[in-house]
């Protein structure tokens, strides 16, 4: 229990970053008056509008502030204002190249943080928030909302699909400039992908068309899982998954609620839904495909990506 908590008084989520449509749209699921389970008793009580200069993120800021501030958000200037307010914390910045800058202000502050994806701008700065993390004592966790999706979770443990040998995750793809490629719209299928398939990818490869972006990537064991981003056309999200039993296609659209659910209950109880360690090698996925792609589509260890970035890191 940090010292802001008391057993009566809900707890006190504060906000960095005001620009993306995840702050109304988290706000209102938490301030529910129907909430229940891992969405009850929490209330977002202060907001610290922070962005950069992408148009996605400077044009947006004052309005998703003033929809915060209806909402009964108090809107502060300093980092300072917004911890003595809070027991828990998001980054929810839609520019991922500004979350390492805040996790320095936030981190080692006695709080658990929610980073909102991508988790930073390249493989370097994730290794490097991380690593902060586990110097700071600071509970952490970042994921797409995709993976918490019912059906998509329970892929993993049907008993009629038993072990998963191999999957093929598919959503729609739009590119940001400044970012690796996958990190800004790729990451929800891939998350997808990787509920499925669990951590353990060793290489992948990427081929990139007018109208697809392919990764495949090889898994230990020798299993294979496929990401099919769709360019340009109308897409929904979807997972096929092979076990050893059977086989299973789910098609689900990302549901802020079960995302919500997966953070409240992390604030509550401490649980963190997935490991930093698969955090990062999703990102390793993103970052190494971008590096196949460099060369003309060849195998690409993520291994040798992580050790590069980690380098830089440093």
């Amino acid at each position: 229990m940090t010292p802001h908590e008391t057993d009566a008084a809900p707890f006190r989520i504060g906000l960095v970053g005001m620009d993306t449509s995840h702050v109304p749209a988290f706000t209102k699921l938490f301030h529910d008056p129907v909430a229940d389970g891992d969405l009850a008793g929490f209330r977002v009580v202060a907001g610290l509008p922070d962005g950069s200069d992408l148009p996605m993120s400077k044009d947006r800021i004052a309005g998703f502030t003033e929809e915060a501030r209806a909402l009964g958000v108090e809107i502060v200037s300093t980092v300072d204002e917004l911890v003595e307010r809070c027991d828990r914390l998001m980054i929810v910045s839609v520019d991922g190249r500004i979350h390492l800058r805040q996790a320095r202000e936030l981190f080692g502050r006695g709080l658990p943080v929610f980073v909102d994806k991508p988790v930073a701008g390249n493989l370097s700065e994730c290794l490097a928030l991380a690593d902060l993390a586990e110097r700071t004592g600071t509970p952490w966790f970042s994921s797409s909302s995709t993976r918490f999706g019912e059906g998509v979770a329970a892929l993993s443990s049907r008993p009629d699909l038993g072990s998963i040998r191999g999957a093929t995750s598919w959503g729609p793809l739009a590119y940001q400039v400044g970012m690796p490629e996958l990190y800004f719209y790729g990451i929800h299928g891939i998350e997808a992908l990787f509920a499925a398939m669990g951590p353990g990818c060793e290489s992948v490869s990427r081929k990139k068309g007018p109208v697809h972006d392919l990764v495949v990537g090889t898994w230990n064991g020798g299993r294979v899982g496929v990401y099919r981003g769709i360019v340009g056309a109308t897409a929904g999200y979807g997972v096929t998954a092979y076990g050893e039993r059977g086989f299973a296609t789910v098609t689900e659209e990302p549901s802020y609620e079960a995302l919500c659910r997966r953070i409240g209950r992390f604030f509550r109880i401490g649980e963190i839904p997935v490991a930093p360690a698969e955090t990062l090698e999703i990102y390793a996925f993103m970052e190494a495909a971008d590096e196949s792609l460099a060369r003309g589509g060849a195998e690409v260890s993520l291994a040798e990506t992580t050790a590069r970035s980690a380098n830089k890191s440093r």
